[in-house]
């Protein structure tokens, strides 16, 4: 065993996620369901193919007006 580790030892961090887990058992479901509403989406290829071959080139020096 090392001189330097402390198996005893648990950050304030660590604590607090442990204690909120066995307060809130259905806690990681939750999270797991609001992730699901916003990023664990199919992607269409087709469609996201279509949107990056219509987007217009941005000019370079884009406050500049064409007098």
């Amino acid at each position: 065993m090392s001189f330097f580790a402390r198996p005893d030892y648990k950050s304030d961090t660590t604590q607090f996620i442990e204690q909120l887990r066995t307060q809130k058992p259905d806690l990681e479901a939750k999270q797991l369901a609001g992730r699901a509403l916003l990023w664990d989406k199919n992607v269409d290829s087709e469609i996201w193919q279509e949107y990056n071959a219509a987007e217009i080139p941005q000019q370079p020096y884009v406050y500049q007006t064409k007098a």
